[in-house]
């Protein structure tokens, strides 16, 4: 179990992305494929036996849908509320922060009696009040006992220096900064955000660790798949997805495949472990999935961990 930030939570090194669950409300349905509720539920209970203990979700994935779909997959599951872990994020753009309190009825109502354990602000950009208030309106809620932490989400180094410092200002610690970190996108490394995560104690979530399936190895396998990727992947990862970008990163995959056959694990398996396992307890995962087996697959990347030299194959061939 790792520490989320200085809080008293704990969670798994790897939890469950719900943007799957968004439905067809607004713009996720052209980011990922969405399942319906039975689906959804299975998903969620391959999770859960794999040993995962929390599920991230947010008001912009559906507005509300994923949140529903998530608290009735838990509740079909058999799971009380405090007996996982939640986390939702609020939507900034074109509102104030004055939204953050008047619209937290409406995630606790979505999640079904489940509490938010963890209320991220979902970008830094878009809002009508400034960076400060918005952390100040999360305080609140915490102080009143409607959330039990608070987190930011893709802010900058010098952006999560200010969020610390406005927290800290009310006596509220910042938890998380969920980004984007995988073999493929480690910008976390150069740009201030891990070391600032390490020195001000906020754990890092790492959204997207197998890259839209790209590090799956899949569409390496099979070019054509890329064709039936979702609009959004398709349009901004049409580079990745060509045939010199898949052989471009043809190397790292093959790579993965070798080390993979050494544990008996997939190469997706490889993928996430090395999220975990590269920065040790800062930095925990949340791939999604569509399909039982992918949750079940991501939980049992859980169950091995890559040596240094692994690590350092990897490393060197993420860079070319």
């Amino acid at each position: 179990m790792v520490r989320l930030g200085r809080t008293d939570i704990e969670i798994t090194p790897i939890g469950l992305g719900c943007m799957q669950f968004a439905g067809t409300a607004n713009v996720a349905r052209w980011m990922v494929r969405p399942i319906g509720q039975e689906t959804a539920t299975s998903v969620v209970r391959a999770a859960l036996d794999g040993g995962v203990t929390w599920f991230d979700t947010a008001e912009m994935y559906g507005n509300g849908h994923s949140e529903h779909l998530l608290a009735t997959a838990l509740q079909t599951c058999g799971i009380a509320p405090g007996e996982v872990t939640v986390a939702t994020k609020w939507a900034p753009l074109g509102r104030t922060a004055a939204s953050i309190t008047r619209t937290i009825g409406d995630r606790l109502r979505h999640l079904g009696g489940f509490p938010v354990d963890l209320h991220q602000i979902h970008m830094p950009t878009g809002s009508l009040s400034s960076i400060p208030a918005q952390l100040k309106a999360m305080a609140s809620l915490l102080k009143a006992g409607r959330i039990r932490s608070v987190g930011v989400s893709n802010f900058s180094a010098r952006q999560m220096e200010l969020a610390h410092r406005v927290l800290a200002a009310e006596g509220v610690t910042l938890a998380s900064n969920q980004v984007r970190i995988n073999l493929l996108h480690r910008n976390v490394e150069r740009d201030g955000v891990l070391d600032t995560g390490r020195r001000l104690g906020v754990t890092l979530i790492a959204y997207s660790p197998l890259e839209g399936g790209l590090l799956t190895g899949r569409f390496h396998d099979d070019p054509a798949l890329a064709r039936s990727a979702p609009v959004m992947r398709r349009f901004f990862g049409r580079r990745e997805l060509s045939a010199q970008g898949l052989a471009r990163t043809g190397p790292l995959i093959e790579e993965m495949r070798v080390i993979g056959k050494a544990y008996g694990v997939t190469i997706s398996q490889v993928a996430v472990n090395w999220v975990v396992t590269r920065y040790g307890d800062t930095v925990v995962a949340i791939p999604g999935a569509s399909k039982p087996r992918q949750a079940a697959e991501a939980a049992e990347a859980m169950g091995f961990r890559l040596t240094e030299t692994e690590i350092g194959r990897l490393n060197a061939l993420s860079l070319t």
